[in-house]
């Protein structure tokens, strides 16, 4: 069997894990690890999958899940500013917590909010929680996300990072079939460079890549 490129940077990759239900490879250049594109779910099982997902906006433990994203956007811009929830799900709770404070936040999901007239417009920034690890193209995802942004915008991400804190084919992160794409730190400073973000800071609930 022919190892499959990196989706992320093109680059060889070699088999990383092999379990009967979770095959993955790992870039040896970018050290993103992924499953080769034969085992993803189709669009209906990958939408049936997040249906099951319950993010009530109300839930107060949903609620400081996403805090840490939450709480960067109020330190870091004011209620002026313009923000896009990217991936906002079933439950956008983060654009309710923010625009409870009178922020003003969109909502784009390609599932559950779809309207592709917001990816034409410019934001101070964009937010995307656990979204990253389901990119099916990481690149062109990510390249989209730096064109949303205005000059000096962030985009706040929160995702899990594998930096070797447990044997991989025993990390339960994985174990979510949707879950293509997993970022190691220097996956992260591949982006960052690549995509000619000013900067990558990677802190211990969310990651802020700077335009």
């Amino acid at each position: 069997m022919t190892s499959p490129t990196c989706p992320l940077c093109n680059s060889i990759a070699t088999l990383f894990c092999e379990k009967p239900k979770h095959l993955f490879y790992k870039c040896n250049t970018c050290d993103g690890i992924f499953r080769p594109k034969d085992t993803f779910l189709t669009a209906e099982k990958e939408k049936e999958h997040y249906e099951k997902h319950n993010n009530d906006v109300f839930d107060e433990r949903y609620q400081a899940f996403v805090s840490p994203i939450v709480n960067a956007v109020l330190h870091d811009f004011t209620a002026e500013a313009k923000g896009l929830d990217f991936g906002s799900g079933t439950g956008p709770v983060i654009a309710k917590m923010l625009t409870d404070k009178d922020y003003q936040v969109q909502n784009y999901d390609l599932f559950f909010a779809n309207e592709p007239s917001l990816l034409k417009e410019k934001y101070d920034y964009v937010s995307c929680c656990e979204v990253m690890e389901h990119f099916h193209h990481p690149y062109q995802e990510f390249e989209l996300l730096k064109s949303l942004l205005l000059p000096k915008g962030k985009l706040f991400c929160k995702t899990e990072v594998y930096n070797n804190q447990t044997p991989f084919e025993n990390w339960y992160y994985k174990d979510d079939f949707t879950h293509v794409f997993i970022y190691q730190p220097k996956t992260l400073e591949w982006i960052q460079k690549n995509l000619r973000f000013s900067k990558v800071s990677v802190y211990d609930k969310i990651i802020v890549f700077e335009n």
